[in-house]
């Protein structure tokens, strides 16, 4: 269950007001549509607002938790609804960051977190120093997956659904491919990264980590058999990323990854062009089901 003072804080957040100015502001009707949009029937009675929702979130969190060490099914459903991506669309004046930030640093009396999947909605989850897999678009909160890592920190930072993470060997004969996949992204308005551009950690693997948690695609380069990709594409795959292999041979793919379409291309000028337009089908394709 959470606490009174929680419950105060989710209320003003619902409501949109001060400090919490960065959600969207709600006014009666409004108010009654986000319980309706969750199924829940609630309807303002015209009394103060954030008092009103603060006497419906006290009702919710005293049903049965969902699971042990979280709360009930409709206090989950409401923090998830409130951080949806739809409700921070077209006014300057909405942060999304700032409204998970606020809604991660309220939960952390209860033991609870917020873990964004690749589909930029969130989860409710348990703080203990565990991290989600992502695997699915919209798993029911009881069926999500914990682990806890022994080798990497879980990174501070959030899902990008932009973000383009790229593994491949780190030398000269493959600047042309990582060139080719940054001019689609590029085209694309994404962001594409590999670790050597990024240098946030003490150790290399842990900014491979952080990039393959925080990206929504992972494009591996087969070419070669290069045992960290090997490495690299497993934690991608536990992470439940979307994972797009490229090579320049169909037999530098491991048998256990046959059932994954590569993309072929060859290390030249006509090579790359093609990869480039194969790789924006596969791209366009993923980012179209992402928003639709």
């Amino acid at each position: 269950m959470l606490s009174k003072p929680t419950l105060i804080r989710l209320a003003d957040m619902i409501c949109g007001n001060e400090p919490f100015t960065y959600f969207r502001y709600r006014s009666s009707s409004y108010l009654t549509r986000f319980f309706i949009g969750i199924d829940l029937d609630y309807t303002h009675d015209g009394s103060t607002r954030n008092v009103w929702v603060e006497e419906v979130l006290a009702e919710l969190n005293a049903k049965q938790p969902a699971a042990p060490r979280l709360p009930s099914r409709e206090i989950i459903s409401i923090i998830e609804h409130l951080l949806h991506p739809d409700h921070f669309l077209f006014d300057p004046r909405l942060d999304r960051t700032k409204a998970i930030d606020a809604v991660k640093t309220s939960l952390e009396s209860a033991s609870l977190t917020i873990a964004e999947l690749p589909t930029g909605l969130v989860r409710v989850c348990p703080l203990s120093g565990e991290f989600i897999s992502t695997a699915f678009d919209t798993p029911p909160t009881e069926r999500l997956l914990t682990f806890k890592p022994e080798i990497f920190k879980v990174p501070e930072k959030s899902v990008n659904p932009k973000l383009v993470s790229v593994m491949m060997p780190f030398n000269a004969g493959f600047r042309g491919t990582y060139q080719s996949i940054k001019k689609v992204a590029d085209y694309m308005s994404l962001e594409c990264l590999r670790a050597d551009d990024i240098w946030d950690n003490a150790t290399f693997m842990q900014d491979i980590f952080d990039l393959i948690f925080s990206a929504r695609v992972v494009v591996v380069d087969f070419t070669g058999r290069n045992p960290n990709v090997m490495y690299e594409t497993g934690i991608a795959h536990t992470l439940g990323k979307t994972v797009i292999p490229i090579t320049q041979s169909i037999d530098d793919i491991p048998s256990d990854l046959g059932h994954h379409r590569a993309l072929k291309y060859l290390p030249n000028e006509e090579g790359y062009r093609n990869l480039c337009n194969d790789l924006y089908k596969r791209l366009k394709s993923i980012m179209d089901s992402h928003y639709a």
